[in-house]
């Protein structure tokens, strides 16, 4: 399995951008689906965003389609997600998780992911 290390979290103002990074440890990164999810306080962890081994497909919540973009590298065992236009409603830890399947991560309510990172804090002031 792999190890997962989320960075980038913080304060920012709504209409604001923050970059996530999710750093693994391993040889074998690039075998696996990765994913983005959130949770607020007092509300259910959420799936963000997902994608797959290759980085040819993603999938967005509805809530961050348009605004959010996931992406990778493998050859720096990286996934990174672009957040553009934050709300308040944003803010949220944010996780990233490895999944050998990338269908998985599309399952509503699904959270037995393979590896899971600490988590960063997004704080989005109105």
């Amino acid at each position: 399995q792999v190890q997962l290390v989320e960075s980038g979290g913080g304060l920012v103002q709504a209409g604001g951008s923050l970059r996530l990074s999710c750093a693994a440890s391993g040889p074998t990164f690039s075998l696996y689906a990765m994913g983005w999810f959130r949770q607020a306080p007092g509300k259910e962890r959420e799936f963000v965003a997902a994608i797959s081994w290759a980085g040819d497909r993603s999938s967005y919540a509805d809530s961050v389609k348009g605004r959010f973009t996931i992406s990778r590298d493998n050859a720096n065992n990286t996934v990174s997600l672009q957040m553009n236009s934050l709300k308040p409603d944003d803010t949220a830890v944010y996780y990233c998780a490895a999944d050998r399947n990338y269908r998985d991560f599309l399952e509503p309510g699904r959270f037995g992911h393979d590896s899971w990172g600490q988590g960063t804090q997004v704080t989005v002031s109105p």
